[in-house]
Order: structure tokens, then C-alpha cells, then sequence
């Protein structure tokens, strides 16, 4: 219930943060061009609370269904306006005064999203380094040359520092080039570049969690000896008798190589007792081992409340820690923004022509569950979470779709070209289609939210 209330809670600020930055763009701008803003609002529907300041006496309010916002404009196609306040509304600006207006929502969520990097950026992001773990045989990695223990140290023509910067660059360089370029570095220390031949298999590539999987390498990761350090209060591992220094040798017949392959046993028997062999100071002892049951995204899985031993220099040389000074860190954040930026709309365009998997589309639950996890990541984490959600708001408002910032600016271009408004029909028959493609893209959202969330 915790977890569930803090990915709610997250979910809600981190939308409540990005509506607000977004409206407060068309806000700023619609006010410099001289616009009278009638209401600033946070959510739609019914206000649960209501303030009215400036001297337009502007209401600002925050409304009962949280997700989404909405500045209105003075609009002589909403009723009438007296002739004293005509010049200011929104209909009698320049066409570039409106395009102005619309396009000010989405580019304050790019610049927030670069303000949220820079601050990133100067804290510094702690990642691991790019090193491959295990690699299948007769892979596309493996056909490639890649071997374990490789470090990658650039993707396409961009160095990379860490795993999550190394997978977007992977990612991007697909999408625009159809193969993958990297460049690695051997245990020997000697460069060498390789090519992962996709073959076409983009959008089985781009499925949430395929990559690594369909390519045949995993990234490097720590192996733990199955040795208990601590054990906590009122667990199941505690009043079975479990101490601090065992070494888990065997449960029910089954060796354990290492503490993954333990914890996976349990997780598969939750309320069950079973017997164990441990070592405990040179001696071998077997106990009976009561499993305790955890309610996990409406699954039983098994625990028994026992944390693994660590040793301090586990990560040893595998660390990376991007770190900026406050220069050089404004101008990483511009460019990862925009490389951000980029993909998205690479990862939109190849969606329609059905070379990337649609699964990628989510919904409220996913990113509800994702700004949880970014929370418990700490600060830089969550930051990281939302100028990514913020990019993604700013390229989907700017789609040339009616309801949309981006199909309203397009109607003015068309009135600029056309000499005149577009006929009310025509704006009509535009909403419309604008509301078929969102209730599609919701339907989409929806089902890979439940599909991730049922398995």
C-alpha cells in the first residue's frame, strides 16, 4: 500500500509541476502580447479552489480531476465581448502573436526540461559505466565480435559514460541508421568498433525490455556470494533461526551459485517451510525455513526479511559520475534535450510506419510507476523523470492534431496562407478527428499499462 501511495503521490505532483510549467507558458506570453487570461487552471472540471488577482482579475483555481490544465483566453468565438476590451482578444492578434501564444506551452516544457538537466548536471548523475556482462552465443552481439568484459565507449559518433546514456544513444542510432555502431574497448585495453546487424528487427528491438534480450548481451552486473548480513526485526529469516554470516548452501535439494538464484527461491515459495543448509563459523547446520508472504502488484510472492553482504569495493571501477561545472553543464543540458527530443520524434514517425512497437506508448499507471521509482531514486532520479515526461508533453502537444498546441497552430497558418479564418465546418469536422486520434492514442496507453501491470 506504501509503494501504491507513493507512486499516486508522485504521479500527481510530477503532473501538477508539468501542467503548470506548460499553461504558464501560454500565460506569460498571451499576457506580454497583451491577451486577457481569464482563468489559469490546474485540472479540469469542477474548481476546489479559486482565486481571482491582477488586474484582469484573472481566476486562478485548481479543479477536481488532476490531470491536465487549461489557460482561457478573451475569445469573441466563446461569446461576446464588449468593443473595449476587442483588441485584447485572443482572435484579433497576428497570426504570429497566436502561433506565439500556442507554441509558448510547449517550449516552456523543453526549457524546463533543460533547466531540470542543468540541475542534474550539477549534482552530478551517478550511473554505471557501459560494461557488457554475459553475452549468448551466436547473438547478434556475439556475431558483432562483442565480448564480456568490453566497455563501450561510443555509439554511433556519441561518447557515452553510463548505461542509460549508452541505450538511448543505441536507440537513436538504430532508428536513424537501421544497424547499431559502437565503439568498445577490450580488457586488453585495445579499441575496436563493431556493428550489431538488427536486421530490420526494429520494432522487436524498440519492445519495453527487448533490447538487451534480443541482441544477446546483458549489461555487467555484481555477483553476490548468498551470505546474510542483515536480518530484520519480526522477519521469518529471524525467528527460523537465520544469523548474520550464514552462507547459504542449499535449499530443498538446490545449490545456490549466488544470492540472485536464492532470492528468485524464495520469491517462488511464498508461506512455504523449507529445509536449509547453511555454513556457519566452518560448521555445516540444516534448519527448517518458514517463507513469509508479500502482496506485490496483486501477486504472493515469497520473503523472508534478510539483506545480502556487500563487500565495499563491489563496484569497484564500475561507477561513473557525471559532473558538470555550471557552463559546461547548461550546455550538456541543451544537447541531451534535444538528443532526448530527438528520439521521441524518431520513435513517433517509425510508430506510424509500424516500425516501432506502439507498446512504448504509456499511460497514467506506467508513469505512475515510474515517477515511484524515480522518487525512491532520490533527486537527480526524479529530476531525470520529469524532463523526460516534460519532453514528451512538449512533442505531444506540438502533434498536428485539433484538440492539440500543434493543430491549433496549424489552423493559423493556414489562415495566414488562406488570407482568412478557417470555415466553421472545417474546424469542426478538425476537433473531431482530433478527438478519435486521442481516444485511440488513451486506448493504446491503457491497454500496455494493464498489459504491463497483469504480465
Amino acid at each position: 500500500m506504501s509503494g501504491f501511495l507513493t507512486s499516486l503521490l508522485s504521479f500527481l505532483v510530477a503532473i501538477a509541476v508539468l501542467v503548470a510549467v506548460h499553461e504558464w507558458g501560454h500565460y506569460i506570453v498571451a499576457r506580454l502580447a497583451g491577451v486577457k487570461v481569464l482563468r489559469f487552471s490546474i485540472g479540469f472540471g469542477k474548481p476546489l479552489w479559486l482565486r481571482r488577482g491582477g488586474p484582469d482579475q484573472t481566476e486562478y483555481c485548481l479543479s477536481a480531476i488532476p490531470i491536465g490544465g487549461y489557460v482561457r483566453l478573451l475569445d469573441e468565438r466563446d461569446g461576446t465581448v464588449g468593443e473595449a476590451e476587442r483588441d485584447r482578444a485572443f482572435n484579433r492578434q497576428s497570426v504570429p502573436a497566436r502561433v506565439a501564444i500556442l507554441f509558448a506551452g510547449p517550449g516552456m516544457n523543453f526549457l524546463f526540461a533543460i533547466l531540470a538537466y542543468w540541475v542534474m548536471f550539477g549534482l552530478g548523475v551517478p550511473g554505471l559505466k557501459p560494461v557488457i556482462g554475459e553475452v549468448e552465443p551466436r547473438s547478434i552481439a556475439a556475431t558483432a565480435g562483442i565480448r564480456a568484459e568490453d566497455v563501450i565507449v561510443s555509439v554511433g559518433d556519441r561518447p557515452v559514460a553510463t548505461w542509460e546514456g549508452t541505450v538511448i544513444a543505441m536507440l537513436d542510432d538504430m532508428l536513424a541508421n537501421g544497424d547499431i555502431r559502437m565503439r568498445v574497448e577490450g580488457a586488453d585495453g585495445g579499441q575496436r568498433g563493431v556493428r550489431l546487424a538488427t536486421g530490420g528487427r526494429e520494432a522487436e528491438l524498440t519492445e519495453p525490455g527487448q533490447l538487451y534480450k534480443v541482441i544477446g548481451l546483458e549489461p555487467w552486473r555484481p555477483t553476490l556470494d548468498p551470505v546474510i548480513d542483515e536480518v530484520t526485526p519480526g522477519g521469518t529469516a529471524e525467528s527460523s533461526g537465520l544469523l548474520s554470516g550464514d552462507l547459504i548452501l542449499s535449499a530443498e535439494g538446490e545449490a545456490f551459485a549466488d544470492w540472485s538464484a536464492w532470492v528468485e527461491f524464495v520469491k517462488a515459495r511464498p508461506g512455504q517451510v523449507v529445509d536449509v543448509t547453511l555454513r556457519r563459523d566452518g560448521s555445516i547446520l540444516e534448519l527448517p525455513l518458514e517463507i513469509g508472504v508479500l502482496e506485490a502488484d496483486g501477486e504472493r510472492i515469497g520473503r523472508i526479511g534478510a539483506g545480502p553482504r556487500v563487500p565495499d569495493d563491489l563496484y569497484e571501477g564500475r561507477r561513473a559520475l557525471q559532473r558538470y561545472g555550471f557552463f559546461e553543464g547548461a550546455a550538456a543540458a541543451v544537447t541531451k534535450t534535444w538528443d532526448m527530443s530527438a528520439l521521441t520524434v524518431r520513435m513517433i514517425l517509425r510508430m506510424i510506419t509500424g516500425d516501432v512497437s506502439v507498446k512504448n506508448i504509456s499511460g497514467p499507471i506506467n508513469i505512475a510507476q515510474f515517477a515511484g521509482y524515480s522518487v525512491s531514486g532520490g533527486l537527480t532520479t526524479f529530476l531525470g523523470f520529469l524532463a523526460i515526461v516534460s519532453v514528451s508533453l512538449g512533442i505531444l502537444n506540438l502533434l498536428p492534431v485539433p484538440m492539440l498546441d500543434g493543430g491549433q497552430i496549424l489552423y493559423q497558418l493556414a489562415e495566414a496562407v488562406k488570407g482568412s479564418p478557417l470555415s466553421e465546418q472545417t474546424q469542426v469536422i478538425g476537433q473531431q478527428v482530433g478527438i478519435l486520434f486521442l481516444l485511440i492514442l488513451m486506448s493504446f496507453a491503457f491497454y500496455n499499462d494493464l498489459s504491463r501491470l497483469f504480465g
